[in-house]
């Protein structure tokens, strides 16, 4: 009699909310991370000393652009074959199509909005706006996708959305804010919400119309659509020189590594929870982001918050705490049966970062 394989069974084993932490945990830190690398990058600039022409080989758009390109390479050699005719021929126009909208919402415009913002204003304050994107995500569930919200997550929704507004109209005034009737508005926190909007509609878009579709075959499509799209946007607004470091071996270094933790481990990661767990839950997984992102700007960058990052992070902690109750009750009042919604999601569901 042959024995069962057991790393197989572990596997299967591993719960789909243990993936979303573990993703979590890589996305949180994302930010801390690439403002280092930016940071590396200043430190080895290359270039025309004489005339001082030196350029950051590690900018901001060589680490969208290089790190999905480096990702793209390795989701080829991990899923490559699941890009096969008989496959392709299973998907319908309105598949592709949904593809190609989530594809430029999370693959082009929602990295781009946050990385131009990372380099207009701190860490911390991307990471504290962007939890724009759970409470979004959660009444969009509710609205389109008829997910049922228990009240207990409603008024956590709304406690992390009151803490996101409050993150930015109570941040000190700096050169890159606009005076709004008396607040203060920075355009790096108007682009990170914007980008927490675009990374909302993607996920829905995602849940509603890609539950079917295979994982290597919505990684490489959105990861090798955003790339090109992102590529030509930069074109159009930076102009050519922008890219002038592209082939740089140091850039490229770091970006395999970049590419291989964040983009594709993390990514993978996110869409194998996602597929067995509901919408709510994986939003209330994401809303600790802040907590894993502020403890990583502090560690990796030695960014501590500010006041208006303190009064906001602490409301939505305690949205977090509130949904997490919610949570608890729908658990406990389901133990011995599984939502048919999750039924429906058990082929493959997809979050948009």
């Amino acid at each position: 009699m042959t024995r069962p394989k057991k790393p197989h069974r572990l596997i299967h084993r591993i719960s789909g909310q243990t993936y979303l932490w573990l993703a979590m945990l890589i996305f949180g830190a994302s930010g801390a991370v690439t403002r280092k690398l930016t940071e590396i990058g200043a430190q080895h600039l290359i270039g025309n000393a004489y005339s001082g022409k030196l350029r950051n080989p590690i900018s901001l758009c060589n680490v969208l652009f290089v790190g999905n390109l480096c990702a793209l390479i390795l989701l080829i050699l991990i899923y490559g074959r699941q890009w096969n005719k008989a496959t392709l021929k299973q998907f319908s126009r309105k598949d592709w199509v949904s593809l190609t909208i989530v594809a430029i919402l999370s693959g082009a415009l929602a990295p781009g909005l946050i990385f131009q913002a990372l380099a207009l204003t701190g860490v911390n304050n991307v990471i504290l706006v962007g939890r724009l994107e759970p409470p979004l995500t959660l009444a969009l569930s509710v609205w389109l996708l008829r997910e049922r919200v228990n009240i207990w997550e409603f008024i956590g929704a709304i406690a992390a959305f009151i803490g996101v507004i409050l993150t930015i109209i109570l941040q000190p005034p700096t050169e890159t804010m606009m005076n709004m009737g008396g607040f203060g508005l920075g355009i790096g926190e108007l682009l990170a919400a914007a980008g927490s909007i675009a990374v909302a509609a993607s996920t829905i878009i995602s849940k509603k119309h890609l539950s079917q579709i295979p994982l290597g075959i919505y990684s490489i499509f959105r990861t090798a659509l955003g790339t090109v799209i992102f590529f030509f946007i930069a074109l159009f607004l930076y102009g050519r020189d922008h890219f002038a470091d592209v082939l740089s071996p140091f850039l490229w270094q770091w970006m395999f590594l970049y590419g291989g933790l964040i983009v594709v481990l993390g990514q993978s990661f996110w869409i194998k929870g996602l597929k067995t767990s509901t919408v709510s839950t994986a939003s209330l997984v994401s809303s600790f982001g802040p907590i894993v992102g502020i403890l990583a700007a502090y560690l990796i960058l030695g960014e501590a918050p500010n006041f208006a990052q303190y009064i906001g992070g602490s409301l939505i902690l305690v949205g977090i705490f509130l949904s997490q109750v919610g949570t608890w009750r729908q658990t406990s009042s389901k133990v011995n049966s599984t939502p048919a919604q999750q039924q429906v999601e058990a082929g493959m569901g997809f979050k948009g970062i």
